[in-house]
């Protein structure tokens, strides 16, 4: 399984010979300038919600490859009226898809498209795949929900937002991570806008004083599971 980092919470994962985009928002964030949405690969893109910084490229990627759009009912309806393939979701569901299994759980936040028209309830996913599991916690406030996800999966990486403000904070995610039982963190949500920027050093610092690795991965850049 390998994991690219397109900025902010947008993400690419290659697993079981697909190509998954979740929440790409690249076209109009400045630090990801480098990174060409027309060049990118997808077989499927996974939403966690329906903000604008979640969603911005979803059409333009969907019409170029034909991805399926993964999503909560409401998500993958709106999509789906549009035209686009859609596979809807909701809470604690499961689907056995060709890359892998895919699990949409809990997440507090909020979810509303651009328009302001209603987005479900925001979620995040847990991907079983390749002898090695992920968890995309997407937009999130700690919550004791992330406790049950171990009693089902063990993980192997835990993708947690960490920039504050929108989010959980540092701090929150390390007890997070707890919850998960996972010591092996990627973050993300973070540094985009001036509200959720964050200390690298400081961070990763808060990380391995509890014994657990944080990565900040430069955006482009990818890790192999």
């Amino acid at each position: 399984m390998k994991i690219t980092f397109y900025g902010h919470a947008s993400l690419g994962i290659e697993v079981g010979g697909k190509n998954i985009i979740v929440d790409p928002y690249i076209s109009a964030n400045p630090n990801a300038a480098h990174i060409d949405i027309d060049s990118l690969k997808a077989d499927y893109i996974l939403l966690t919600h329906a903000h604008g910084d979640h969603i911005l490229d979803v059409e333009a990627i969907a019409k170029r490859t034909n991805a399926v759009i993964v999503s909560n009912a409401e998500i993958a309806g709106y999509y789906g009226a549009k035209g686009f393939q859609s596979h809807p979701m909701n809470h604690g569901g499961s689907w056995n898809f060709d890359f892998g299994k895919l699990k949409y759980v809990n997440a507090i936040h909020s979810s509303s498209f651009p328009d302001g028209s209603y987005g479900g309830n925001p979620g995040g996913f847990v991907i079983e795949g390749e002898h090695k599991n992920i968890y995309i916690a997407g937009d999130t406030a700690l919550t004791m929900d992330m406790k049950l996800i171990p009693m089902r999966t063990k993980l192997d990486l835990a993708i947690l937002p960490i920039g504050d403000n929108f989010t959980m904070d540092v701090e929150d995610a390390i007890i997070a991570s707890d919850f998960l039982d996972c010591d092996k963190i990627l973050g993300y949500h973070y540094d985009t806008f001036g509200y959720i920027e964050i200390d690298h050093k400081e961070s990763i610092r808060k990380f391995f004083n509890k014994g657990k690795d944080l990565m900040l991965l430069e955006i482009g850049s990818s890790i192999d599971l």
